[in-house]
């Protein structure tokens, strides 16, 4: 389900982040926001991996990168900058630790070839339209906001604070990131989860 690419790109972030959320959090051991962090992404990636199997496509996670930098064509850098990289360990420096990024991945989506022979209902396109590729970067975060609602319950608050900032910074709607893909999928399900996930970020400040 998920290729050795896609391990390596995973391992990375799980070590950027995990090191970001520890910077100002001495007494929590590192190890453990390392294991919190894998963990949230991989409830992330197999919710997306899974809904996508169920729409007759495949994705493929990789680092969120940026290449344009400006509204004119010729705004563009040669190589395409790691901004899932950059950008949070940039941000936390700047910010002396105080702001934690959260949002490093995005994914890739292909129909696989025998979703153009079924031509009904959900299947009336071969190709994947916007609304089926927000449905699954929507599984990703619903998947994030309803274990967070679990390591609530079995009073594991970190682990339910991590899974809410990560569902937030994701559904941001900028670049690649899932809340892009969500948004111009459909705006009714990009506000709905965006009302959850805020609902969830107050609820973690005062009560988690």
């Amino acid at each position: 389900m998920i290729n050795k690419k896609e391990i390596i790109t995973i391992l990375l972030v799980t070590l950027i982040l995990a090191f970001i959320l520890s910077i100002l959090n001495l007494q929590e051991l590192f190890f453990i926001s390392l294991l919190f962090v894998f963990l949230v992404i991989l409830i992330n990636i197999i919710a997306k991996k899974v809904s996508a199997f169920y729409l007759d496509s495949e994705i493929e996670v990789k680092l969120w990168e940026v290449q344009r930098y400006g509204f004119k064509t010729g705004y563009h850098f040669k190589k395409p900058a790691p901004a899932g990289v950059l950008v949070p360990l940039i941000l936390s420096g700047l910010t002396l630790g105080y702001f934690k990024w959260l949002a490093t991945l995005v994914f890739d989506v292909k129909a696989k070839t025998y979703r153009a022979a079924k031509r009904h209902g959900l299947y009336a396109f071969s190709e994947m339209t916007e609304f089926h590729i927000g449905l699954i970067a929507a599984a990703g975060i619903l998947a994030n906001l309803f274990f967070a609602v679990i390591g609530y319950l079995i009073n594991f608050p970190e682990f339910s604070r991590i899974n809410i900032y990560y569902a937030f910074f994701n559904l941001l709607p900028i670049s690649d990131l899932d809340g892009n893909k969500i948004f111009f999928g459909s705006m009714i399900m990009w506000s709905f989860l965006v009302t959850l996930t805020l609902i969830g970020l107050a609820l973690a400040f005062l009560v988690i």
